[in-house]
């Protein structure tokens, strides 16, 4: 295996170099190595890249690179299809540039009131990260402003044509400067994503990274199933190969809620993801999902948009897509960081020629296995190995996972290993506390206190 370049080797600043370093990154990914010299050199770049390709550190350098923190203007603008995905961008943007004083990001996005985001452009952020419907409203009220733009990202790009964006996008494209540099990324090229890249980027690099086709090391595996039979034989994988989390993918987000009940039924921790989902809703689906208090997550393709769990144990196919690359992007979820991943595919007579749609794609045949659906009660169903607890108090209160670490094994008393991953949002925050041990940092946080203070915790 060829051994990628170092960070090091790029004409980084010391201050994006320690961002790299902060964030585990000692080697580029393909993306990277084959994208940013052309944008630190300020060319135009149009990406074929899927999620998990290291693609926003590659923008995510790229604008920073060209960001003058001393100039109170917004110098750039990413373009996301959901809020899901804008959320984590402007995480992973915020850790890279954590060495950068002085540096305003905002993330700017539908289903959030308007009013505080209006009260935040007051003084102009360096970079806006954002869903092209809430831009182009805060570029109308004239609250957000676009002339200094040297670096615009449309991130996605096809799920933003997908969900009927393209109309904002070329509003707020011909709202930027003519000069300034054009990043797009996209996980397939249809002809709509090639005639925006003529219309938005000049002379463009051009680059493909083959993470439309599936890391070997993922295990891909097909069952034949009835319709009315999918449910029964969905519970029937989940008992027999026992993955600590898993992803199901349904074309129709109406199918998620209905899975996610059948799955209930039989005794698995189950939850669904939709559009349709109030923000603090969807939230707290992604929080219990990636801190392994749900073990299945049941999602629709654009909502799982933007997920960032590393170690998902398995993804299925509820229903097989009717395009063969997004079938690739779907199962490039699972078996990444060289870990093992297993994809599991259900088929009903009516699927049968977007398999072959699949294979051919690939190019070798389709794995083909018999498992019989569930029939009567579920036996051995694992539960979840951790359980959530919401605390009603966050960021605006000054409370940091540090705090809550330390009111856990202090006067709480539990050791170090039962805590799991803590999320700290404006207004809440949210614990992983290991199954057996809940209900005793349960009553011992509601009896106590977290910096002096008492605040409402609640299991969910």
């Amino acid at each position: 295996m060829t051994t990628m370049p170092a960070f090091d080797s790029l004409p980084l600043s010391p201050a994006l170099l320690q961002g790299v370093e902060a964030l585990g990154y000692t080697r580029m990914t393909p993306v990277q190595m084959q994208g940013l010299p052309a944008i630190l050199d300020g060319r135009d770049l149009i990406a074929q890249a899927p999620t998990g390709s290291g693609k926003t550190a590659a923008f995510g350098l790229g604008l920073l690179h060209r960001l003058d923190p001393a100039i109170g203007r917004t110098q750039a603008l990413v373009l996301c299809p959901t809020r899901e995905l804008a959320d984590q961008v402007g995480k992973q943007l915020r850790k890279l540039a954590f060495a950068i004083p002085n540096l305003k990001i905002s993330v700017l996005c539908g289903g959030i009131p308007l009013g505080p985001q209006l009260a935040s452009l007051a003084h102009d952020p360096h970079v806006v990260v954002g869903t092209p419907g809430r831009i182009q409203e805060l570029m109308r009220k004239k609250a957000l402003h676009l002339g200094g733009v040297r670096t615009l990202v449309l991130d996605e790009a096809d799920r933003m044509l997908d969900m009927g964006f393209e109309e904002p996008i070329r509003e707020i494209v011909g709202k930027t400067p003519k000069d300034r540099q054009g990043l797009l990324f996209s996980a397939t090229f249809p002809d709509a994503i090639r005639a925006m890249a003529n219309t938005m980027l000049r002379d463009a690099v051009e680059v493909s990274i083959d993470g439309g086709v599936e890391p070997a090391s993922i295990e891909q595996r097909f069952f034949e199933v009835e319709p009315a039979k999918r449910t029964p034989l969905l519970a029937a994988l989940l008992l027999q190969y026992k993955p600590e989390s898993c992803l199901v993918f349904c074309n129709m987000r109406r199918d998620t809620e209905e899975v996610v009940g059948s799955l209930a039924h039989y005794g698995f921790s189950a939850l669904a993801l939709h559009g349709d989902m109030e923000q603090r809703d969807r939230d707290e689906v992604l929080v219990r999902f990636a801190n392994r208090s749900c073990s299945v997550l049941v999602a629709s393709d654009v909502a799982a948009r933007g997920l960032d769990v590393e170690d998902i144990g398995a993804v299925v196919n509820y229903e097989l897509p009717t395009d063969p690359d997004i079938y690739l992007h779907r199962i490039g979820r699972t078996g990444r960081a060289g870990r093992d991943g297993l994809a599991l595919s259900l088929c009903t007579p009516r699927d049968v020629a977007r398999a072959r749609d699949i294979e051919e794609r690939q190019g070798r045949p389709l794995r083909w296995e018999r498992v019989l659906p569930l029939s009567g009660k579920a036996q051995g169903v694992q539960p979840a190995a951790m359980v959530t607890l919401r605390i009603d108090a966050g960021r605006t209160d000054k409370l940091r996972p540090g705090d809550i670490v330390g009111a856990l094994t202090g006067d709480a008393g539990l050791p170090v290993e039962a805590l799991g991953k803590i999320d700290v949002f404006a207004t809440r925050a949210y614990v992983a506390i290991a199954r057996r041990q809940a209900e005793h940092a349960l009553a011992r946080l509601r009896e106590g206190k977290i910096k002096g203070r008492k605040f409402r915790v609640n299991r969910i």
